[in-house]
This record gives structure tokens, sequence and C-alpha cells, in this order.
């Protein structure tokens, strides 16, 4: 077992999701590993918590980790919200980025919650991924 990749696999994620030419289109640059200061766009993508479990073999150290991807948008209605879930859907599904240490061996989709938040002003989808990597 091995947690050494998980600042790795965030980075990857970040980057992967920032270069992505539709999900630019959609929201700009507005993608965030954490809150930043001052005002927010109207929609952005916030990388949330993570657990790891152990999934090393025979071969080497490795690890599943399960970590969350929100949409948040103050747009009315969940089309918005939706229709940017569905980039970041199309962004990480499938998709072995490059990381600094080790490999992504698969990436997948997993479930997503839909739910309004600030007094039903705003609309906020959490999209659950698995990530199997490799400390190789």
């Amino acid at each position: 077992m091995t947690y050494a990749l998980s600042g790795a696999l965030q980075a990857a994620i970040y980057d992967h999701l920032q270069d992505d030419p539709w999900l630019s289109a959609l929201i700009g640059d507005a993608v965030y590993d954490a809150m930043p200061g001052g005002s927010l766009p109207e929609t952005y993508v916030l990388l949330g918590g993570e657990t790891a479990k152990d999934a090393s073999d025979p071969e080497g150290a490795g690890a599943e980790h399960r970590f969350v991807v929100s949409v948040i948008t103050s747009a009315p209605g969940f089309a918005t919200a939706k229709t940017v879930a569905s980039a970041v859907c199309d962004v990480l599904h499938g998709a072995t980025p490059g990381l600094s240490r080790g490999r992504v061996v698969d990436m997948a989709f997993l479930k997503a919650t839909a739910r309004r938040i600030d007094g039903a002003a705003g609309r906020q989808v959490d999209l659950q991924f698995r990530a199997r990597i490799a400390d190789a």
C-alpha cells in the first residue's frame, strides 16, 4: 500500500481538467483545488475529498483512490451544473493522465449526487471517481 502518489494524482487530475478545451469553453480556468479568495465565477469545478485503500499486487505497491470532483453553480436550474458535470465525466472517465510519480492504471466514474445549495439559490453536483494507481 502506498499513499505516496496522492499528491501526484491530484496534480494530474487538476491539470487534466484545466487542459480540456470543452471544459475550458464552459468554465474558463475555474478549476480549483482550494477555494480562492474574493468573488467566485458563476460556475466552477472544485476538487474534493478522497479515500484511499491498498491495491498492491505481486508486481508492486499501488492504491485505489476514490475522489470527488464537485461542480458548483449559481445559475438557475440544474442544466448548467449537469452540462459541466458531463464534461468533467468525459474528461476523467477512462483517462490515464501522466503522474510525476507512478502511473494511473484505470480511472472510472462511480456515481453522482445533484442537490440544491445556498437556500436553493445554487446547484451542486458531486461526482465520485475511482483511480487505480501503481507506483511503477
